[in-house]
């Protein structure tokens, strides 16, 4: 609300000091200033200046590209042997660069595949296809290793079944909504979906609640294969066999080992500790397919012609599906999955801090991947490789934090963010003085930064890449806001100098953020991307497409390791609280001007509205102490962390308690993007006016408590 904004903006005038005020919050390059700006969070920026200054100086790009060759050498799955190797190899690389170093073990509940097979046939029972097959190109010189798994989708059913196939488009809520509306009965049905729009465990889910006995998802040409461009190995497109692995875990319910959600999966947990994982978990068969395997069952479907949104990029026109009768296809699936208990192994790395040892900021990268994880997410291994490098040359010569830095490098991500989660709920009560998680995933796809973060840390992150040089010229800041000044897709808002996405879900923070309510961030490098999840996702297609010299590795680990670097040795942490609170005041405004679209005007928002003006109020008399600096800095210091904490509620979400912020969670229906103030837009968006009155309760007491700590500042 636009009088909201304007009185922050008017407080903050009257009490800052004429310094402040007469620039933003982000300092200038020191190549554009001969006087040293100053940054925030600390009262002279002098020394640290200089400790970064030798900090950048190390990550290097060949070496960057060295780690990347060694990590992609073999398919490395998570709780394989060679998924071992890699975390051996880092293990190495911490403890060379001088990090207090272990190997942390977990046993959780994952599935390999025995058996996948798909064999469609049209109505006069004539063989379409029988697959999926294997994916290959011509001259990959990685794509035929006898280690590469056999395509399948982590947390799927197992079964045998044969069933009439109904095209669902994305499988969104609204394309199942549709189907509906045609009188087309899914249930007994196979649906087959495009990846796209949504988490690929969403789509399942609908299905499943429609009543679907199966679930195909390829990837149409139109999203990532020729129509963007030319497919691999000639360019950086999907190609005809290319397929999408990935798990289908309703991580939009909770993330880690479908056996201990909120409890950590160690060595010795004892049996009696696990549930039943099949109450929130896929009970029916998916199974990827290329478009190679897809487009015989696509083109053979009759009945009605689907809408043109629905129409892919295959050079035939998509219908429906007929049920029943001639133009029907039966399509029958065999999914033979080996759920085991399998050990998965985290790399945990330490400097210790020398003030607040208490206090971590805490890097993370996951290390496994579905096959050879090039970009994802070996590029952000490679990267944090070189910050750790970095940050080690460092303590060598005597530098040492303020606050305990560690770096973790995460497995069995790609099944559910399973060694994150099971790690934070190991270490929960430690990780309420967490003072911020950074991580990276899908590191470097091309030449194109972004970032997304809790509002708090998005100035942060824009003030700490004016002080990173772009292999494009300038600094990663300059070319950051020319690429976000032009994006057709979230460019900056009104006041907003560049755009910083919001947490969703979908990788590692998911935990650390929307479990425990630690600060945030997520960091890449986006590019022509089509081989996601594939075997083609290799070292070659990354030298021939991505960062053939490995000046993008080099960046980010510059990027990651002065995230690490500058909050560790703030002197006043440097959250933005007042970005917060407008934040906040706008997502209210906008649940209002939906509850009455919805015919729900009988919610009272008032005391919502209230607590978010307390929480604006005590956000900016906080700032003056983060600006001014003085006085009792540990005091101060805990009241701005305790902030984010107030936003936890411990009850969680309706229908899905594991996340607990209220301010961000994963869509139910999206599963990556993030909803805000989800209680209530999701109570809202069901018409639930009871539901919608008690989570308006519930945010209104998380805004209560956290102005209160702010509060505390004083």
């Amino acid at each position: 609300m636009i009088v909201r904004k304007q009185l922050v903006s008017l407080v903050l005038l009257a009490i800052l000091p004429p310094a402040f005020v007469s620039r933003p919050l982000a300092a200038q390059s020191p190549a554009q200033n001969s006087v040293q700006p100053a940054v925030f969070g600390y009262a002279d920026f002098t020394a640290q200046s200089k400790i970064e200054e030798k900090f950048l100086a190390v990550p290097d790009a060949k070496l960057a590209g060295q780690h990347l060759k060694i990590l992609t050498s073999e398919p490395h799955l998570a709780s394989t042997p060679e998924d071992r190797k890699t975390a051996e190899y880092v293990a190495q690389r911490f403890r060379a660069a001088g990090l207090e170093t272990e190997i942390v073990p977990y046993r959780v509940l994952m599935n390999q595949p025995k058996t996948v097979r798909v064999e469609a046939y049209d109505s006069s029972g004539k063989l379409l296809m029988s697959g999926p097959a294997r994916e290959h190109v011509d001259g990959d010189p990685y794509q035929d290793d006898p280690r590469v798994v056999m395509p399948f989708s982590g947390s799927s059913g197992s079964g045998d079944v044969t069933a009439e196939v109904v095209y669902a488009n994305y499988g969104r809520l609204e394309d199942f909504d549709y189907l509906a509306a045609q009188h087309i009965d899914l249930r007994g049905k196979i649906v087959l979906v495009r990846y796209g729009a949504n988490f690929r465990g969403v789509k399942v889910y609908l299905a499943e609640q429609r009543g679907a006995v199966g679930v195909l998802i390829y990837s149409d040409p139109r999203d990532d294969g020729y129509y963007k461009g030319d497919a691999y190995p000639i360019g950086p497109w999907r190609p005809e066999t290319g397929i999408q692995y990935g798990s289908v875990q309703y991580i939009f319910k909770y993330s880690g080992d479908p056996e201990t959600p909120g409890v950590a999966s160690t060595l010795d947990l004892p049996d009696s500790a696990r549930v039943s994982p099949y109450g929130n978990e896929p009970h029916i068969i998916s199974i990827p397919l290329s478009y190679h395997d897809a487009a015989p069952i696509l083109q053979a479907l009759r009945g009605p012609s689907v809408p043109q949104d629905w129409q892919g990029a295959l050079p035939f026109r998509y219908h429906l599906g007929q049920v029943g009768g001639q133009g029907s296809v039966k399509v029958h699936l065999v999914s033979v999955q080996d759920f085991q208990r399998r050990i998965i192994w985290d790399v945990i790395g330490k400097i210790k801090g020398t003030e607040y040892p208490d206090e971590w900021v805490i890097v993370g990268n996951h290390r496994d991947a579905w096959i050879y994880g090039a970009v994802d997410p070996s590029s952000g291994t490679a990267a944090m490789l070189e910050a750790v490098h970095g940050l080690g040359a460092l303590t060598k010569q005597g530098w040492r934090p303020k606050r305990t830095i560690v770096f973790a490098s995460w497995d069995a991500e790609e099944e559910g963010l399973i060694g994150s989660t099971e790690w934070v709920e190991q270490n929960a009560q430690a990780l309420e003085h967490a003072v911020a998680y950074f991580n990276t995933d899908v590191a470097v796809a091309g030449a194109d930064f972004s970032a997304s973060a809790v509002p708090s840390l998005k100035q942060f992150l824009r003030e700490l890449t004016r002080s990173v040089p772009s292999p494009l010229g300038g600094t990663v800041y300059q070319q950051w806001r020319i690429k976000s000044a032009g994006a057709t897709h979230a460019p900056p808002a009104p006041g907003e100098e560049i755009h910083v996405g919001d947490l969703g879900s979908g990788s590692d923070f998911t935990p650390f953020f929307q479990h425990i309510g630690v600060p945030s961030t997520d960091i890449g490098s986006e590019g022509p991307y089509g081989v996601y999840h594939s075997v083609f996702d290799n070292y070659a297609w990354y030298t021939e497409n991505a960062d053939p010299k490995f000046v993008y590795l080099q960046e980010m680990a510059r990027v990651l390791g002065l995230e690490a670097l500058r909050m560790a040795d703030a002197d006043v942490l440097p959250y933005d609280y007042v970005a917060y609170a407008a934040a906040i005041s706008s997502y209210i405004d906008a649940a209002k001007k939906k509850a009455g679209d919805a015919g729900l005007s009988a919610l009272d928002f008032g005391p919502a509205e209230a607590a978010a003006t307390r929480f604006s109020a005590a956000a900016v008399r906080a700032h003056t102490q983060q600006i001014a600096a003085i006085g009792d800095l540990a005091k101060l210091n805990l009241a701005l962390r305790q902030a984010e904490t107030g936003l936890i509620c411990e009850q969680g979400l309706p229908n899905r308690p594991w996340y607990k912020h209220t301010i961000y969670a994963p869509g139910e229906f999206t599963g990556y993007s993030a909803v805000v103030i989800p209680g209530v837009n999701e109570a809202i968006e069901a018409r639930d006016l009871k539901l919608a009155t008690q989570q308006l309760t519930v945010l209104t007491q998380a805004l209560t408590r956290a102005a209160q700590a702010l509060e505390g500042t004083r």
